[in-house]
């Protein structure tokens, strides 16, 4: 009998196993902590949001709906998680606006990717599947948008508004939302007209009064007093104002150490040095002509003496001391003047010129205003007012993201619909062009629409309405061509939302798309998690 010879090697391929269980459960983690960090912020999206008191470990309190304020101060540990606080304060830096809506298309899309894993798609699919899918939105949003000129300051004034409908401030819009167009179209540089720097208006907070009482100033405003040491003026009429950086004090010794002096005629000859030195500076500062000395706060040694205040007093200077180093661009820019580092260098065309500098009671507390500043560089200011510091803190934050939205107009001029009209649009375009697709991009484009039903569908729940009948309701005008359809909160149901002036930039809705697919597909591809000690 023939002996059968059995080949000693098997083939490879039955023998290898892979284990990707680790994988499956690191990524559901991952979408897992996201999503969670999603639905912390979801209820406050929306004109009927609600809001988030913060207690810190400091126990400063906050009361806000901002995303992206909310999410930056959550103590999040998970890598993933972070990501989407991250992701709040991109959307944050580059559209100002839409910090809640990114964070919870972010969810959304993560919920749809859980199930699409779980049905055996591979990541790499749904994620380039997604990146597809949001190219195409941005193509769909931009074909819905209506151009803007900056002259059309009402349309500026409808975005603003909508902008800050959905803060704790909301019923003081018809005031901040002009306000915030005012301000920004006054700092657009003619030779740079699609940028506008928001450092170029400064916000001043003043606690007392309410926020009825906020005001744009042309000019600089100062959120301390004159210096009231020796009885130096505290109003100046055409005024010449000098900002120095250096100290007006007797100097130090460059190296730490202490000079005991045991005889009085050298402690006499010590303080007549230093009067005589002082007096030089003043006497130079005098001769120019300049009027109002601000000095930048000193870390060195003392910037003003009692000594130099007496002698600044009587020669009729106005003086305002610790001015913060950050804020000196800011001022020289408005004032037309350059900063002033030595007092050999202390010459009259170095100075700015204003009608008036005076200090003026407000609140509490009194404050400094200089107006009618000749040749004012491209700056304004803004004086915020609140009755607490919680409303007063809200009330900034709100005001920068009006003042985002109308820079977002500046930067692109487009208009598109609000309340969830145009994710009903984009979920109604990509899910018929979803079916057009072959093979598993198909399925994942239509998680993709599906995934964006969720902002009209929170804006619904979060207003106490029926979510299920408005989205479908929603749909079904949609499908009958009317793109403008979307949610009116304040009447409780479904109306061309355009009509009433719910209008926001095209900027805020594509880069809040942009922003969350980008996201959701970085966390997708992430297989391992490894900790380095």
């Amino acid at each position: 009998m023939a002996a059968i010879a059995v080949p000693q090697h098997r083939s490879s391929k039955t023998e290898s196993y892979v284990d990707n269980k680790r994988k499956e459960d690191i990524r559901h983690a991952n979408i897992v902590a996201a999503r969670a960090v999603a639905n912390a912020v979801r209820t406050s999206l929306g004109p009927k949001g609600m809001d988030k008191m913060i207690s810190t470990s400091s126990d400063e309190v906050i009361i806000t709906n901002d995303g992206a304020t909310i999410l930056n101060k959550m103590q999040v540990l998970q890598p993933a998680a972070k990501m989407l606080v991250e992701l709040s304060k991109s959307q944050d830096s580059a559209a100002g606006d839409g910090t809640t809506t990114v964070v919870v298309i972010a969810g959304a899309l993560l919920e749809q990717c859980l199930l699409l894993l779980s049905h055996g798609i591979h990541p790499t699919i749904v994620s380039d599947s997604l990146h597809k899918a949001a190219v195409k939105a941005v193509d769909v949003l931009t074909a819905m948008a209506v151009p803007v000129e900056l002259s059309d300051r009402d349309s500026l004034v409808k975005s603003a508004s909508t902008s800050l409908n959905s803060k704790v401030v909301s019923q003081y819009s018809t005031l901040l939302a002009p306000l915030a167009v005012d301000a920004v179209l006054s700092v657009v540089d003619a030779a740079k007209p699609d940028m506008v720097d928001l450092r170029d208006v400064k916000i001043v907070k003043k606690l007392g009064g309410t926020v009825d009482d906020t005001e744009l100033v042309k000019g600089l405003v100062f959120d301390k007093k004159v210096s009231h040491a020796a009885g130096g003026p505290t109003r100046m009429e055409n005024a010449k104002i000098a900002v120095i950086q250096f100290q007006i004090s007797p100097p130090k010794t460059d190296i730490e150490q202490s000079i005991v002096v045991s005889d009085y005629s050298q402690m006499d000859r010590i303080l007549k040095e230093e009067r005589s030195y002082i007096l030089g500076m003043i006497k130079k500062i005098k001769a120019t002509g300049c009027n109002v000395l601000l000095i930048q706060k000193s870390i060195l040694r003392d910037a003003v003496t009692d000594l130099s205040l007496h002698f600044l007093a009587k020669a009729k200077i106005l003086v305002i001391k610790d001015v913060e180093r950050d804020e000196i661009e800011f001022i020289t820019k408005t004032l037309n003047c350059l900063p002033i580092a030595n007092i050999e260098h202390f010459r009259a065309e170095k100075l700015g010129y204003a009608d008036l500098v005076e200090e003026v009671s407000l609140g509490d507390g009194k404050i400094v205003k200089i107006n009618g500043i000749k040749e004012m560089g491209k700056t304004t200011t803004v004086l915020v007012r609140g009755s607490n510091q919680l409303v007063l803190y809200e009330a900034e934050r709100s005001l920068h993201d009006a003042l985002c939205v109308v820079r977002c107009l500046v930067a692109k001029r487009f208009l598109i619909a609000g309340g969830g009209a145009p994710e009903i649009e984009l979920s109604r375009q990509l899910g018929a062009w979803a079916k057009v697709l072959h093979g598993m991009e198909g399925y994942c484009v239509r998680a993709f629409a599906e995934a964006l039903e969720v902002i009209p569908y929170t804006l619904a729940e979060n207003a106490g309405l029926n979510p299920i009948a408005i989205v479908t309701e929603l749909r079904n005008r949609h499908a009958q061509g009317e793109i403008n359809a979307g949610i009116n909160v304040r009447k409780g149901q479904i109306t061309n939302i355009l009509e009433e002036n719910v209008v926001q930039p095209l900027l805020v809705s594509t880069s809040a798309i942009t922003l969350a697919t980008e996201c959701v597909r970085m966390i997708l591809k992430i297989d391992d998690i490894v900790t380095v000690r």
